[in-house]
This record gives C-alpha cells, structure tokens and sequence, in this order.
C-alpha cells in the first residue's frame, strides 16, 4: 500500500517508510508460518526470536546435535538455556524455554543467529528426566513434532509448512528507499563465517563487535580455552595458544573475505572466568 501510493504521488517516500513498523519487516526477514494451514496452538510464550521451524523435541543439547547428524530437525526445549547449550542452539532449527524474558541467554542468542525463538512460556511444564512437557491436557513427548512462530510467541503441535522470506517486490523498493534516506550505516556482531555470511545477506556494512571468545564455543575448541585458563606456566598457556591459534586464523581469513573489505572490529580475548 506504501509503495501504492508513493506511485499515485500521494506521499512522499519518506512519509512511505515512516508509516512502516519496523517489528513487522523483522518478520519478513525470516520464514513464516503458512497461515492457509490448519494450526493447533497448544501454548504461548514471548515473541523472542522471529521467524517459524518445525521439529523433533529435544530435551538436551547433545540430542539436538545427533539428530541433526542424522539430518532431522530439532526444537531444542529446555527450562533456560546456558553457554554450555550452544552447540544444540546451532543443531537445532528453533529454541523453546520455559523461563526467561526478551533478553534472557536463549532470547538474545538466538537472534543472534537468526534462530527462531519462544522463550518464557510459563504455560509449560518440563520434565527432563520423563523427557516428556505438560501443557494443559496435552503431554509432549522427546520425538514428538511441534512447530514455534517466533513472531508471535505461539506453540503449535505438529508441523505447520512456512514461507520462505524474499527481499523482493514491494519489500526490495521500500528498503532501497530506506537506504537512499538514511545516515547511519549498520554493523553487525559477528564472529563465525557463519554468522557474518547471514550478517553480509540481511545488508550490514562490516562487524562492529568481532568477540574473540566467542570463536570457542565448539567442543573441541572450548577444552583448549580452558586448558588455556588454567595453566599453570606460561609454556602451558603457549601449548593451549598454538591449538587455537590455527582455528582462530582460518576463521578470520573467511570472515574478512566475507566482508570483502568492510571494518571488522575486533575484540581480544575476554575470557569469562
């Protein structure tokens, strides 16, 4: 309709963008559920993560990471997530909690990676050891499929198909007029090829915030920083430093390809203790 009207010359382009709420073009930068669908929403929780996946549920980080070996989607549920949970945040294809807000570990790392999200639904009840979550009359069993919008904070049993998202049409017109008009330029926080290959995508112009310590998350590289932390000579910490070091330099030498010449800011090693 914006776009309409700037065509009829009945308001300007600038009025066109300011008419748009932003929430709503977040949204259309991730997929979406298909609404012609049947849905059966069986809990609600926060908005945390846009965009809408389907799958197995999984209780644990370690599930999550199997079964995406074997090429099956996941929704890794658990009552609050941690930094020991990351590698199942990458394995799975969406994030349930139970517990926390919009800026809880789960919330604010799975936007991040553009995971979709569902965080804070009070309306389930887990139980780790039965692998089993309770919400109303339903129970939902590990393996059972659900689906979580992330835009809108439902939880819906089964598998509901989703549309993928195009920055094209009307969309692609509006946000080149936003560029036209703009002065700040957008950053991203990146530290994994990854990461900055979705960043580059989705229109940032360089990395912000590159947190180093955030390069080792991954198991094999995560024993390394700890051993790292707790040696106890300084030839110790050199033989921790030369493990890392080789994953470290290939990972900034795709990121600045990636880049292609945009800044990169980056930030020593910050080890969290």
């Amino acid at each position: 309709i914006a776009v309409d009207m700037v065509k009829e010359k009945l308001i300007s382009k600038k009025q066109a963008i300011l008419r748009i709420n932003p929430n709503s073009l977040d949204t259309l930068l991730h997929p979406t559920l298909d609404e012609t669908k049947e849905i059966e929403v069986i809990a609600n929780g926060l908005p945390a993560s846009p965009g809408a996946a389907s799958g197995k549920v999984v209780f644990t980080s370690e599930d999550a990471e199997r079964l995406n070996g074997l090429m099956q989607d996941t929704i890794l549920v658990r009552v609050e997530t941690s930094p020991e949970d990351i590698q199942g945040m990458h394995a799975a294809k969406g994030i349930l909690t139970a517990r926390g807000g919009m800026t809880s570990h789960a919330a604010v790392v799975a936007r991040g990676m553009g995971r979709p999200c569902v965080s804070g639904s009070s309306e389930i009840d887990i139980n780790y050891e039965k692998k089993i979550f309770k919400t109303g009359n339903l129970e939902i069993s590990e393996g059972d499929v659900i689906t979580i919008d992330g835009s809108t904070g439902r939880i819906i049993l089964g598998n509901v198909p989703t549309v993928k998202p195009e920055i094209s049409g009307d969309f692609s017109k509006l946000m080149n007029w936003a560029d036209d008009i703009r002065k700040l330029k957008v950053r991203t926080n990146s530290e994994t090829p990854v990461d900055t290959k979705i960043a580059r995508e989705f229109g940032a112009e360089g990395i912000g915030l590159c947190r180093t310590e955030h390069m080792f998350f991954e198991e094999e590289r995560i024993l390394s920083v700890r051993q790292m932390i707790l040696s106890k000579s300084k030839e110790d910490r050199n033989i921790a430093l030369s493990k890392l070091l080789p994953h470290q330099k290939k990972d900034f030498i795709e990121i600045f390809k990636i880049m292609g010449g945009l800044p990169v800011t980056v930030r020593l090693l910050d080890p969290p203790l």
